[in-house]
């Protein structure tokens, strides 16, 4: 079947297996099943609705408005949400179900949906606190000790200015790494200790700038090396010589000049078509142990899935879901799982079960059209019913919703909690301020205290920074956001010999995403066999890529 984007007009596909799913995840209400329409949106603009629901790096300071202590919250002080600081969300001390309330066939879903997001409290971050220790600033992440701006990041120790990194200790400036220790400015790479500036890389230690290289010791600017040692530009040097490039780059001008010439070697070597490993019938990038997935990316252990992205956890027969784990038969969900099933249209949601466009509740079964509800079942607006109440009135709700094609569609982008700019949307789909807002999405305006100028200017070296630089405001050399380095910051820049970073962080966070391939397909062909491969790679791109035969053949 060939459809219209409704948002964006682009042409889309929904195929045999598509139709399949949306009737075997259907709900049934008194016996009778409830068929999901087709998508109206293109892949893309459903994933983008989709990250809109969700802010994990944009962090304030604001008032508990239950106790009015100061707390960090990723819900910004303007806001029009009453947020309580994570010990009283999930205590005992209020109940969502107060706000339950009747459902209004005069109105629009969507309407009086809004009306119970804005009037329930949310909890101020997304975070297991009781588990983590001393790591206030972070958000979507769990048991984490002395953590600093890390976001969708587990069971780190002493790790600072990261996204999406896991077990891993004493790391800063990384992007999906796992298992790692002492790497600075690493992406996509794992098991690897005391690196810097390493790229799809596993069991490396002692080395920087390296792509694609695995096994590899006291390496510099090499690409798709095996087990070496002491390598620079991928021939084989002297510990002496290797040793005195090596203390070169602890001065910033070399440093930027050295990732210049990195950035040219790397096209000198043939890429694989697509990351991944231990895969089987896949078509993604950055997956892991999955089968039968099709247009995924960035997961691990899925299953008879379709367009999930950043998958955490086992997920199974799921369709259209962002950021989900230890779950399946979920449908058009983001930030949700945790042993949850059959949820359709929910966002940060866990153990949940048959409830449908519900938003952060938890331990429920049998919801519709919830907030923050906790071990309940049989609620519609968070109102309580009985199962006869709740399986005659919720079928009306859906026909209802019908007539008014909100059936079947995720929340609106305009229904999010937050601005366009908070959210991972602006990063994979960016827009300008007049873009957003023509499209009726909120729009967040930087504070200008946050652009007043430098009290200090970055020398080239790190033994040149006084122990007083923790005092100084610095200025981004890029966005001209003010920032400053904490101390835990400059300890680890200290072990590490490396110059103060001239960037703030949301600019090296976005320069680290940037490295990284989108997440669209293109036909090109195989650089050394010819034949037809999908890649992440745009045919106009420089990169040599090959299939992954010709890859493996040339690696190994």
């Amino acid at each position: 079947m060939n459809r219209s984007c409704k948002a964006c007009s682009a042409p889309f596909d929904i195929t045999d297996a598509h139709l399949a799913f949306y009737d075997s995840v259907a709900p049934a209400f008194g016996g009778k099943k409830f068929s999901l329409p087709p998508p109206t949106l293109c892949p893309e603009c459903r994933q983008q609705r989709r990250v809109a629901q969700g802010n994990q790096i944009h962090l304030y300071k604001r008032k508990c408005d239950f106790t009015k202590d100061s707390i960090i919250s990723n819900y910004h002080p303007g806001s029009p949400y009453t947020v309580y600081k994570q010990e009283v969300w999930w205590s005992d001390q209020w109940d969502a179900a107060t706000y339950g309330r009747d459902f209004d066939f005069s109105r629009p879903f969507f309407e009086q949906y809004r009306d119970l997001l804005i009037a329930v409290p949310r909890y101020a971050l997304h975070t297991t606190y009781q588990y983590d220790e001393n790591s206030e600033y972070i958000n979507y992440c769990t048991k984490n000790k002395d953590c600093y701006l890390i976001f969708d990041s587990d069971l780190n120790r002493d790790c600072y200015y990261s996204y999406s990194i896991n077990n891993s200790q004493n790391c800063m400036d990384c992007y999906r790494i796992g298992k790692s220790e002492l790497s600075y400015e690493c992406v996509d790479s794992v098991q690897c200790y005391d690196c810097a500036f390493l790229q799809d890389c596993q069991n490396c230690s002692g080395s920087m700038f390296l792509k694609n290289c695995t096994g590899c010791q006291n390496c510099l600017m090499c690409s798709n090396l095996r087990n070496k040692e002491y390598h620079i530009e991928n021939k084989p040097v002297s510990k002496e010589a290797f040793e005195q490039v090596r203390l070169m780059l602890t001065s910033r001008e070399r440093l930027l000049s050295a990732r210049e010439r990195f950035e040219k070697l790397k096209l000198e070597y043939p890429q694989k078509e697509v990351h991944g490993i231990q895969n089987e019938d896949v078509l993604g990038d950055y997956l892991t142990n999955c089968k039968n997935a099709h247009f995924c990316f960035d997961s691990r252990d899925l299953w008879d899935c379709t367009y999930n992205y950043q998958g955490w956890m086992a997920t199974k027969s799921s369709m259209d879901v962002q950021e989900v784990g230890d779950c399946q038969l979920l449908y058009e969900c983001s930030y949700s799982g945790d042993r949850s099933q059959h949820i359709l249209f929910c966002s940060h949601c866990f153990e949940d079960h048959d409830c449908y466009y519900c938003s952060f509740c938890m331990h429920n079964k049998n919801l519709f059209g919830c907030v923050a509800m906790s071990r309940k079942e049989y609620c519609i607006l968070n109102k309580q019913y009985t199962k006869e109440e709740y399986e005659e009135l919720a079928p009306r709700i859906i026909e209802h919703m019908e007539k008014s094609d909100e059936w079947g569609e995720f929340f609106p982008i305009a229904l999010a909690s937050f601005a366009y700019n908070e959210t991972l949307a602006q990063d994979y789909f960016p827009l300008t301020k007049g873009e957003a807002q023509k499209k009726g999405y909120v729009w967040r305006d930087e504070d200008a205290k946050e652009y007043s100028g430098s009290t200090y200017a970055a020398p080239d070296t790190i033994g040149e920074v006084p122990d007083t630089v923790t005092k100084e405001v610095l200025c981004c050399a890029k966005c001209k956001r003010n920032f400053r380095i904490v101390q835990r910051e400059l300890d680890l820049l200290r072990q590490k010999n490396l110059p103060l970073p001239l960037r703030c962080f949301f600019c090296r966070h976005r320069e680290r995403m940037q490295q990284r391939n989108p997440r669209k397909f293109w036909k090109r062909e195989c650089g050394k066999c010819k034949k037809e491969i999908q890649t992440t790679y745009a045919p106009e791109r420089p990169e040599i890529v090959y299939c992954e035969s010709c890859y493996l053949a040339a690696v190994d």
